[in-house]
């Protein structure tokens, strides 16, 4: 038998529903009954588009209002104590992923963490555990999201994350424990809720341990056995599709294909090996779902190739034709892109198209590809033309690439040289404060953003807006007392997306959005051919900045692995190759601002670690290439020139040597909202060169005290040298507000004037 089926739909709407009804209820401007009214609108959209499109069977619960790791850790009573006392279920909610606002002489209540979902752009809420952690099945959500697709006359899959993927994504605070151990407690829950569901009528579950695609330990291993055997005993009339995604499951394979489970998801986009293995090993009635379409990038699946491999699974097994992973990682409809060049368009597929696609391919299978010949040869039309466009390569690019040697990597001098270079230019104090780069993108200047693109505003009117912006943003930086300065990025919309936007070789879109979390969404740029700077995308901004203060304005770059990591790239070529591409472009950019005399530039690399591959087997080639397109961009700059680095919302500890290796001369780094957890790793590893570990969590609207920032820098000094360490919030400050914005910062410039105190007392 022959299904269309899908792992999971993005959440945010067509036009963002769901952003926009978060924001206004958070702002006080919506009810929790009009939030949750959107909420079920949506829901009731997207099941009714996937089974318009021709799927048989669609996902729910996999609808989140913020992150469904967080919904998980609520459905099990996974709830910390600090957020006991808040007894509305919506306002506890977002509390845990948000944070609360501070009270008049009380601080407010600090959110969960919030790290990188595996190695995608997505973010998840951290469930923390302790020892005597207890769990209860505290939510109906998964049912009542079945019976609302039921209702609507939907063939509906419950979707759950796994039992030991969300302990194993956990933290504890208690070095010797693990949160494995808190399995025998969390099971009953996982069995009372399938027991649930197969009350309700529920067919198939699927549950999500895409912790399968990393490398596990026995222990580990040893407990899917126990707990899957327990799982397919609580509800025997209720079928568990078990699902791991975003890489091979490698040898563990053989050992999952005997579970008591009714089916497994296999990834095989990324690991197209892994179907000839598990077809030798499937059992009788065994069903097997094909990830064949890739969830995580947006460009057409080879039909012919699809439809042959699957036609050959399902000469063996049941097959259920699917994307590779949830399509979460996708825009919603190309449908809406007019304005993109046609012959890029043409080669490519956005959520709606791929389950078009998953259908196509079921379809093709169970009717014999003639049924859709004339679509699958428009489909292998449109892969050639793509594969033999002049649009895909650049000759100078290349020639260029090929030219590049060992010695463009390296700066001039060693740090502790450039140390000295750059101290006597720059004449910074101890513990020097600056931010990350951005400043609020507020309502004002979105509209002039909105007004310019519909021609209400001209470009000189536009220019002279953001100027005003750039020069009360300097006068207040100075008046508040820091020390290295940034312009705002107010002309900026996105961190990748504007330097695409002058780059060659990039496509964009008007509406591809794509949930970074909770509310915060992104529009990743297409690369699709060979990327080039058409000129100077910078300097002009940082000139201007620098002009109005004799304080250092830092020149603000994206660097190459982020933009490569943040945006869809080209499938045609190694990833790696491209990479190197941006990164003579952002060189290129590097070059001219030093020219303009600017003393410190700022080349972000946040998604450096993202990019690591899940199997550790993969990671040093990898390393390798980014850490080498790094030092690629960076190699050009004077020893006098500081360049700077920042990264956020992972775990570093495991790549601290090829952080080291990028010979950046500050790197600022989330730690705000771990309480400084990361600087285990500087205990492990002597870090040369200067940091700064955030001391202000910014991805919550509460506003931390100068106590608490000033504690954290005494952690930090506990392990650093004062001589080291800088002062900074985590990340931009983009998504907040200037009355967030303004008492924060002031008080991380009092908790540095603490610090340098403290330093002077002891002769410092």
């Amino acid at each position: 038998m022959t299904s269309a089926t899908n792992l999971g739909f993005p959440r945010v709407g067509r036009n963002r529903e769901l952003k926009r009804a978060l924001e206004r209820f958070w702002a006080g401007r919506e009810t929790a009954d009009q939030l949750l009214a959107t909420a079920r609108q949506l829901r009731r959209e997207h099941w009714e588009t996937q089974r318009e499109a021709g799927l048989d069977v669609v996902p729910c619960n996999g609808f989140s209002l913020y992150d469904h790791v967080l919904d998980t850790a609520v459905m099990v009573g996974a709830v910390p104590d600090r957020f006991a006392t808040i007894s509305n279920d919506l306002e506890r909610y977002f509390t845990m992923a948000r944070g609360g606002r501070a009270l008049i002489g009380r601080p407010g209540v600090a959110a969960l963490e919030m790290t990188k979902w595996f190695d995608t752009n997505y973010h998840y809420i951290v469930p923390e555990f302790h020892r005597d952690q207890g769990f209860r099945l505290a939510s109906s959500k998964p049912i009542d999201e079945f019976r609302e697709a039921t209702d609507l006359g939907c063939r509906a899959r419950p979707v759950l994350v796994g039992p030991i993927t969300f302990l194993r994504l956990g933290k504890t605070e208690e070095p010797d424990h693990d949160p494995l151990d808190l399995l025998s407690r969390l099971v009953p829950v996982y069995e009372e809720l399938l027991r649930r569901l197969a009350a309700a009528g529920a067919e198939w579950v699927q549950i999500d341990e895409p912790i399968l695609a990393t490398d596990l330990d026995d222990r580990t291993l040893t407990a899917f056995d126990r707990v899957y055997e327990r799982l397919a005993a609580a509800a025997p009339s209720l079928k568990i599709l078990l699902a791991a995604y975003f890489g091979t499951l490698g040898p563990a394979l053989p050992r999952l294909l005997k579970l008591p489970v009714a089916g497994l998801h296999l990834d095989l986009v990324r690991a197209p090996e892994q179907l000839d293995a598990a077809l030798k090993e499937v059992r009788p009635g065994f069903a097997l779902s094909l990830g064949l379409v890739d969830g995580r990038n947006v460009w057409r699946t080879d039909l012919t190739a699809a439809v042959d491999r699957a036609s050959r699974a399902a000469r063996t097994t049941d097959v259920m034709i699917a994307p590779s992973c949830s399509l979460l990682h996708a825009p919603i409809d190309l449908d809406a892109e007019t304005k993109l060049d046609p012959a890029v368009r043409e080669w490519l597929a956005f959520a709606e198209q791929k389950i078009e696609e998953v259908a196509l391919i079921a379809w093709a299978v169970k009717e014999g590809p003639a049924a859709v010949e004339d679509r699958i040869a428009e489909n292998r039309a449109a892969l050639k033309r793509r594969a033999e466009s002049p649009l895909t390569r650049d000759p100078a690019v290349r020639e260029r690439l090929a030219k590049v040697d060992a010695g463009m990597l390296d700066r001039p001098s060693p740090h502790a040289e450039r140390r000295k270079a750059q101290r006597a230019r720059l004449s910074l104090p101890a513990f020097p404060t600056t931010t990350i780069g951005s400043f609020p993108q507020t309502d004002e200047v979105r509209k002039a953003r909105a007004a310019r693109k519909s021609g209400d505003l001209s470009e000189t009117e536009y220019e002279a807006f953001l100027k005003r912006q750039t020069a009360e943003a300097i006068r207040w930086q100075e008046e508040a007392g820091l020390d290295v300065l940034v312009h705002g990025e107010f002309e900026r919309n996105d961190m990748v997306e504007y330097f695409g936007e002058r780059l060659e070789g990039f496509a964009f879109t008007a509406d591809g959005w794509v949930q970074s979390y909770g509310s915060r969404c992104v529009k990743p740029p297409i690369i699709f051919g060979d990327v080039a700077r058409r000129g100077p995308m910078t300097v002009e901004w940082t000139r201007h900045a620098q002009s109005l203060t004799s304080r250092p304005v830092k020149g603000m770059l994206t660097g190459p692995v982020t933009i490569l990591e943040w945006s869809f790239v080209r499938d045609d070529q190694p990833r790696a190759e491209t990479c190197r591409q941006i990164a003579l472009a952002v060189r290129d950019e590097v070059a001219d601002l030093q020219a303009a005399d600017v003393a410190v530039i700022q080349i972000d690399e946040p998604a450096l670690r993202e990019g690591l591959p899940l199997r550790k087997s993969q990671w040093a080639e990898y390393l390798t290439w980014a850490v080498d397109a790094f030092r690629l961009a960076a190699g050009v700059a004077r020893d006098d020139t500081q360049i700077h680095t920042h990264m956020c919302y992972c775990e570093f500890n495991d790549v601290m040597e090829s952080i080291a290796a990028l010979d950046a001369d500050v790197i600022s780094i989330e730690s705000a909202r771990s309480g400084m957890e990361l600087l285990g790793a500087f205990r492990e590893f002597e870090y040369p060169n200067e940091i700064g570990p955030g001391v202000y969590d910014i991805h919550s609207p509460r506003v931390p005290t100068r106590e608490e920032m000033d504690g954290l820098l005494q952690k930090a000094t506990a392990v650093l040298s004062p001589e080291q360490l800088w002062v900074n919030p985590d990340c931009g400050l983009k998504t907040r507000r200037w009355e967030e914005v303004k008492p924060a910062v002031a008080a991380m410039v009092a908790a540095a004037k603490s610090a340098r105190q403290r330093l002077e007392k002891k002769g410092g």
